[in-house]
């Protein structure tokens, strides 16, 4: 895959690079700020786009990615952070291709690769800790009340980025028994028809929103 990077720190930026690269991924752009980050994704139209949340300023990333996610077709792109941070992160999730990692997560490298090149595809990848913060506040939101507790464990494997089968094997489930939870929460939030990668989004979207509120 061609990747941008887009970090602030340059010891973390290179050593990400030669990570990359080790993996067989070609590098094509290294920024230290979001808008030189944007200016380097217009220019090269890579595969994904790696940014730090913060950067130069607060939520620098976050304001970059919103507007290379604008673009049609978007660009995927990974999102990394020292300590979570929820603002603004609802209006990324909508659309598939995001992804937020713990800048701890690089560090497990297998994990990491799996989860760029899932976003690459066009997937969604969110930290279990993200998730996990996100599930501290849902469980008391009025909105995912209705959710039972097996509900809401599917619901933090899907948010994620794990497929049907990695949810089953995760929680010693047959993946029949995913499904019927799955559905159940789709209709318990009142989803529209529509493709399930879609209403899956939407589904993870919710616990965003929750936390926002």
């Amino acid at each position: 895959m061609r990747v941008v990077i887009g970090e602030d720190s340059a010891l973390f930026r290179e050593g990400l690079a030669a990570l990359l690269a080790s993996a067989g991924h070609e590098v094509v752009g290294r920024a230290a700020t979001g808008p030189v980050a944007v200016a380097l994704t217009r220019a090269h139209l890579p595969d994904i786009v790696v940014l730090d949340i913060r950067m130069a300023s607060d939520l620098e990333g976050v304001e970059a990615a919103l507007e290379i996610r604008a673009w049609d077709p978007p660009t995927p792109v990974l999102l990394l952070s020292q300590h979570i941070e929820t603002r603004r992160t609802v209006e990324l999730v909508t659309g598939g291709a995001i992804g937020y990692l713990l800048k701890d997560r690089v560090l497990d490298v297998d994990e990491f690769l799996a989860a760029l090149e899932r976003v690459a595809r066009g997937g969604s990848a969110l930290d279990p800790e993200v998730v996990a913060r996100l599930l501290g506040s849902a469980r008391a939101s009025t909105r995912l009340s209705a959710l039972t507790p097996r509900e809401i464990d599917v619901l933090a494997l899907m948010a994620e980025g794990c497929s049907n089968a990695a949810i089953a094997s995760r929680l010693s489930l047959s993946p029949r028994t995913v499904e019927t939870h799955i559905g159940n929460v789709f209709a318990k939030f009142a989803l529209p028809d529509s493709p399930e990668e879609h209403r899956r989004v939407r589904a993870i979207l919710t616990y965003l929103e929750a936390r926002e509120s």
